[in-house]
């Protein structure tokens, strides 16, 4: 098969993917585990993800499917507790009940930058969810004090948190609500988004300067371990600009080249060991695989960086990995099974897919 009927076969599975993910109720679900094609083996990830879902409608939008206002309006009916707080959580069941309740304020902040992207042409249009964006811009806002939010946090990866009385942060949270508030700004101008922004923006670079890199969070203690959502921060947030020059941007994608990337494939974090395998319940955990939309993600923000060829050579490591569908992680052995297709791994792809021009629309 060609390079470029390869890519071809992935843009058409991840159209399905994403169509598939998206339900009637306008739900979009991380990945539809009732479809044949879905593992057994693998843990179920019938679950919304708000941030998962946001990702799926930016590349949705790219690939014209129709699925992004339905998202936004089963957020607007159906997420429980969105009104009251302003805030949405760790995940949430298709008919909108929380799944679990740990605040992810990342979350918030990447459904205002879906919302804003899907409207950049469309300021009209985004009218309809202005009471769906001032709630959730609102309710970041009113979770944070001057450098630090006031109730405790989970990490993207579901697996830290941190706390108002250390003021700590991660990293990726604040700046995905940096970028949603901004966005919310765009489209409904507020000063007091602006200043949050101001604000968080200020504590980010306050300690990731004395530093050199992008930690992976900080407060009164630091975790200074490398985490590849560090990306994040540079791509699609832009909290630090993706500039040859910049020295916080060169220094951390270096440290994540030296310390999570094996054989081509870029890992979360160092020693890893989450693998989305349904026996890791038994807490027979077996080590991580590396994670295509990492890969896709660092070729973007390498592309960006002006480092092209290294950009299309952890795009092609991902694409080289990978048939019809695109798991979470890919194992370097044939016991281990992912979850797959994940509708962000598919998400990424088309986002990268883009951003290098291996495909047109």
């Amino acid at each position: 098969m060609s390079y470029t009927t390869k890519i071809n076969r992935l843009i058409t599975t991840s159209k399905e993917v994403l169509q598939n993910c998206s339900l009637q109720n306008g739900a979009i679900v991380a990945a539809n585990s009732t479809m044949p094609y879905y593992p057994p083996q693998a843990k179920n990830y019938f679950y919304v993800w708000p941030r998962d879902a946001s990702f799926a409608c930016i590349a949705s939008d790219i690939l014209g499917l129709d699925i992004s206002e339905r998202f936004f309006d089963w957020l607007t009916e159906r997420a429980e507790g969105l009104w009251e707080t302003g805030l949405l959580y760790e995940k949430y069941d298709p008919n909108g009940s929380k799944a679990l309740d740990r605040f992810q304020p990342d979350q918030t902040g990447t459904v205002l930058f879906a919302i804003a992207h899907h409207f950049m042409n469309n300021s009209q249009g985004a009218k309809k969810y202005k009471g769906l964006v001032t709630c959730c811009a609102d309710g970041i806002c009113n979770a944070w004090k001057t450098d630090h939010f006031t109730v405790i946090t989970n990490d993207l990866w579901e697996e830290r948190l941190t706390f108002p009385d250390l003021k700590e942060n991660f990293t990726y949270s604040i700046a995905a609500c940096i970028k949603g508030l901004l966005s919310a700004n765009e489209m409904f101008p507020e000063k007091r988004y602006v200043k949050t922004a101001s604000e968080m923006r200020d504590t980010l670079y306050r300690h990731v300067e004395k530093k050199g890199h992008i930690l992976r969070s900080f407060g009164r203690l630091n975790d200074e371990r490398i985490d590849a959502s560090a990306l994040g921060v540079i791509w699609p947030f832009d909290v630090i600009k993706p500039k040859p020059e910049n020295l916080l941007a060169e220094n951390t994608l270096q440290l994540i080249e030296e310390k999570l990337v094996r054989v081509g494939g870029v890992y979360r974090y160092e020693h890893d060991e989450y693998c989305g395998w349904m026996y890791q319940t038994l807490d027979r955990r077996k080590g991580a695989g590396f994670w295509p939309l990492l890969n896709f993600w660092m070729s973007i923000v390498l592309n960006r960086m002006g480092r092209r060829e290294d950009a299309i050579r952890y795009y092609d490591a991902a694409i080289s990995s990978v048939d019809v569908y695109i798991p979470e992680q890919v194992f370097n052995n044939d016991i281990q099974v992912s979850v797959s297709p994940l509708s962000w791994s598919h998400s990424m792809f088309v986002l990268a897919s883009r951003e290098l021009g291996v495909f047109r629309l």
